[in-house]
């Protein structure tokens, strides 16, 4: 494993700074309604494992009362600290592909396209077991201010019926994109090969001629109001003969001021064009909503969806005004009408 610097304590610290939220105290906490941000969920040995920003691990037998495993990095990765990175880890994904546990994750900078996304892996999500181990494999890409149009995080992959595997990513600036990955699934392909999935008119006015130092209009900067322009979190989803991209539109992190939702467009190809319910494209902002806030929860949003014994969920955060809006775990059933679309009840 590559050599890893600063301390999980400096990243828990991150995590409370950004978010405003209680972190679970020492491995093996037990607790019923976590804490979580950014949620993605797998399944091992038994147990259900969830991963949050911060890279936090959660397990459960039931996905109802939720135990600490601890964490994937216990410090920052030595790539992400020589380019200048001492937070903790974003919007994490994890996939289980030819008998390895693939979990991606971003660094970033609020409100600026300083970001990258990296990957580690490990042959178990159970601690318990002697083949434990997370192993980081570095940096798969990264965005630079001046040169790119777009933000390198909240990273998704989705492997296609031909094995093939596609890396979804983006937050707000021009939109979400796919690039599609080597064999390891741990590299950009060569050639490359990328493809732009979803966008916001309304929030493609940054300039990149590289005056403004890659500073964004971000929703969580201090002057910005991101109106209709905010799109971030894709998620790609097979189900039938279509593959769903789902994405979170408007405000997070504003706690009884957020207006999270989450949207979906399919496409019978991984890459696209994504249209909606009624046939039009998520490059043009468009977007049929799958769940939105209401008078509990203002904002919900960043979702995973998995397939669990053959009942699809959805997970995601939400912003529970019974708990002063802090930022909690949803688990919510997917279902499908019949004509193919997912549907969801807060």
């Amino acid at each position: 494993m590559k050599k890893l610097l600063l301390s999980s304590i400096e990243v828990l610290v991150c995590i409370v700074m950004l978010y405003g939220q209680p972190t679970p105290r020492k491995v093996g906490e037990v607790f019923e309604y976590p804490d979580a941000h950014d949620p993605v969920a797998a399944y091992c040995d038994g147990r259900y494992y969830v991963f949050t920003t911060g890279m936090g691990i959660m397990s459960s037998s039931d996905m109802k009362t939720w135990r600490f495993e601890g964490s994937v990095l216990d410090s920052t990765p030595q790539w992400a600290a020589e380019k200048g990175f001492r937070w903790m880890p974003w919007a994490p994904d994890v996939q289980y592909i030819n008998g390895m546990y693939y979990v991606y994750y971003s660094y970033s900078v609020f409100g600026r396209n300083i970001s990258a996304i990296g990957v580690v892996t490990n042959k178990t999500l159970n601690p318990e077991s002697p083949d434990y181990k997370w192993v980081d494999h570095g940096m798969i890409v990264e965005s630079v201010p001046g040169r790119d149009e777009w933000n390198a995080i909240d990273a998704n992959v989705i492997v296609d019926e031909e094995g093939t595997g596609w890396l979804a990513f983006g937050s707000f600036w021009r939109g979400l994109k796919m690039f599609k990955l080597d064999d390891t699934y741990m590299k950009m392909a060569e050639p490359q090969e990328w493809y732009p999935i979803c966008r916001r008119p309304e929030g493609t006015t940054k300039d990149i001629s590289g005056k403004d130092d890659g500073l964004e209009k971000d929703s969580r900067g201090s002057d910005f109001d991101a109106g209709n322009g905010a799109v971030e979190a894709p998620f790609i989803f097979k189900h039938g003969n279509y593959y769903y991209l789902f994405a979170s539109y408007d405000l997070c992190c504003r706690g009884a001021n957020s207006t999270y939702k989450v949207i979906v467009g399919r496409s019978q190809k991984v890459t696209g064009p994504y249209l909606d319910k009624e046939g039009r494209s998520l490059m043009d902002g468009a977007g049929t909503v799958v769940v939105s806030g209401n008078e509990r929860y203002p904002g919900v949003g960043h979702c995973a969806v998995v397939d669990f014994g053959g009942t699809d969920y959805m997970f995601m955060h939400g912003y529970d005004k019974d708990y002063d809006y802090q930022s909690k775990l949803l688990i919510r059933e997917v279902r499908w009408t019949e004509d193919g679309w997912p549907v969801v009840e807060l």
